[in-house]
């Protein structure tokens, strides 16, 4: 990385972290270009030579989290999720402490975030991070346990949605119950009570 393209980022990164900090206080429509700046300890016309709008912000800040949720994660963790073909099948079930403690500690650590993400998804770009999601990592793994085209995006939605669900009311909640008790929570609910020490 050169010079200038190091100052970029370090700016950029700047006006994603005095954002997140923002959300953490007010809701996404109370937030304005003065506050991030100051926040950010940047000027106005810096910030209008990275972004057209608060909204163009909030995306990259999207791809900033997500950059930083991967860190969340060991080196095995994202190796088995790189080597889908090569992995025994009983290694492609991502429900367990080993997925859900680093997703579940993640979300805790951003609950302002997270809260702010759940009613601006697509302004988010999250609806296209699925979707890269789905196809590079859940229709692999669904491919391999054979289920047919025309059902698995039935599901995933299935799933997904019902994780969600638990997580959304975590967050309703302010995160108040332990990181482990929601993964049982998550795990009970996919493999049923009787499956689940």
């Amino acid at each position: 990385m050169n010079k200038s393209e190091s100052k970029y980022f370090n700016t950029a990164t700047k006006f994603d972290l005095a954002l997140i900090s923002l959300l953490k206080k007010k809701p996404i429509e109370y937030v304005t270009v003065s506050e991030i700046c100051k926040e950010a300890g940047v000027n106005r016309s810096t910030f209008y030579l990275h972004y057209e709008t608060i909204g163009d912000l909030l995306s990259e800040t999207a791809r900033y989290l997500l950059d930083d949720f991967s860190a969340y994660f060991t080196p095995d963790v994202k190796t088995a999720i790189c080597n889908l073909k090569e992995r025994n099948l009983d290694e492609l079930v991502f429900i367990g402490d080993e997925y859900l403690f680093p997703y579940l500690t993640y979300i805790k650590d951003h609950k302002e975030v997270f809260r702010t993400a759940l009613t601006h998804n697509k302004t988010l770009g999250f609806e296209d991070i699925y979707k890269r999601m789905f196809d590079g990592i859940f229709n692999p793994i669904l491919d391999r346990f054979q289920y047919s085209s025309e059902i698995r995006n039935y599901v995933m939605m299935y799933y997904l949605n019902g994780i969600n669900a638990i997580v959304v009311e975590w967050l309703r909640n302010d995160c108040d119950k332990p990181i482990d008790e929601i993964s049982k929570i998550i795990t009970i609910c996919i493999y049923g009570k009787e499956n689940v020490s």
